[in-house]
């Protein structure tokens, strides 16, 4: 028992709470209209104007409730708990169990001594105010709000856990890739320095030229170490294998078994890209047809376009299926954005205004 409580007591607060958005406004513009309007239809409210204004005031808490989870249920059900001890009545309005939501929000938004603290409260307040049935009825509400907010705290903390893991293997994934670039462009300086020291005594212009060709070979090696550097993996050893280029898009076209046809448009020079940008695209093409594939329902077509401009380069796949927002919700896509990200570029995916989805990407030509 002590070792749980320890552990409940050391819990940090969940990071990233929603901000105060517009749902909460209209709730709390919704329950400021319903609570006098309850208060004025229903002839059985006992201490009337005391209960509308208690509960009137407390409203706003909901706005607060992920930031200050604890303070605004000390607040709401320190008010409550006091109030009847002057009035002689416990407030009864139905517009009232609002004070459910601040509950749930201090079990999911909370620390572990917030949420100690917090559930003692409530669990003592029903204890010594309500009697009988409504002592019961109260202790099961408030636990499967309880247990309704833990689930969600440890669903959301599950999804997070998945999402990092998503990234790390795509991490890896661009390490890989850039570990055989690398070696490729050492491989290269190696020969050239070799071919140099031969014929530097016969001809000085032939080491020359090698000695540039090494220059230019070092400073692409370089900006690949660096994003390297940025993706580092575990310590696992690569697999040696040559990276897909952007040339290697015209694999993916043609019809499928089963499924749409792909058509793959290339324009624009790209024949000087990094090795790491030409293999991102072709992994991030490479991705978006295999989730058009099994994501696009009733897809006849989906279109693979790459193009490039004296500093970007662009990726575009549209397909024209149905599937909405659905295809937004997995892994594949972090996996997508992280490795865009540490190139120095964007990824980006959504439906299309009539039907069919496109995913875009924006890479930087240079790595550095």
């Amino acid at each position: 028992m002590v070792e749980p409580l320890r552990a409940l007591l050391a819990e940090p607060r969940p990071p990233d709470p929603p901000a105060r958005g517009r749902r909460d406004w209209l709730l709390v513009a919704v329950l400021t209209v319903a609570v006098p309007a309850e208060g004025l239809l229903r002839p059985d409210v006992p201490a009337r104007a005391a209960t509308l204004v208690m509960t009137l005031a407390l409203v706003p808490t909901l706005l607060w409730r992920r930031e200050r989870p604890l303070l605004m249920v000390a607040i709401v059900f320190g008010v409550s708990w006091v109030v009847p001890l002057f009035t002689g009545h416990q407030p009864e309005l139905v517009s009232g169990a609002f004070v459910l939501l601040l509950a749930f929000a201090l079990v999911r938004w909370g620390s572990g001594r917030e949420i100690v603290a917090g559930a003692a409260l409530i669990l003592v307040k029903i204890a010594v105010t309500a009697t009988g049935t409504d002592r019961v009825a109260g202790f099961l509400v408030m636990s499967v709000m309880f247990a309704l907010a833990v689930a969600a705290r440890y669903r959301s903390r599950f999804r997070a856990r998945e999402l990092d893991q998503v990234k790390l293997l795509e991490r890896e994934r661009l390490a890989r890739d850039l570990h055989d670039t690398v070696a490729h462009h050492v491989s290269a300086m190696a020969i050239r320095a070799q071919a140099g020291i031969a014929v530097s005594r016969t001809s000085p212009e032939g080491a020359v030229d090698a000695l540039r060709v090494i220059e230019a070979e070092a400073v692409r090696a370089l900006g690949e170490m660096r994003t390297l550097v940025r993706a580092l993996r575990d310590g696992d050893p690569a697999e040696l294998a040559p990276c897909p280029a952007v040339a290697d898009l015209t694999g993916l076209a043609g019809p499928a078994p089963e499924g749409p046809e792909v058509d793959v448009e290339i324009a624009g020079d790209l024949g000087d890209l990094p090795p790491a940008v030409g293999t991102a695209i072709y992994r991030l093409a490479q991705e978006s047809v295999t989730n058009a594939r099994r994501h696009a329902r009733r897809a006849t077509r989906i279109t693979v376009r790459v193009w490039a401009d004296a500093g970007t380069v662009r990726l575009s796949v549209t397909d024209d299926g149905d599937g909405g927002t659905a295809r937004g919700g997995g892994f594949g896509l972090a996996g997508m954005r992280e490795r865009a990200a540490l190139l120095g570029g964007v990824c980006e995916a959504g439906p299309d205004a009539g039907r069919g989805w496109t995913v875009t990407a924006v890479l930087p030509r240079g790595l550095g």
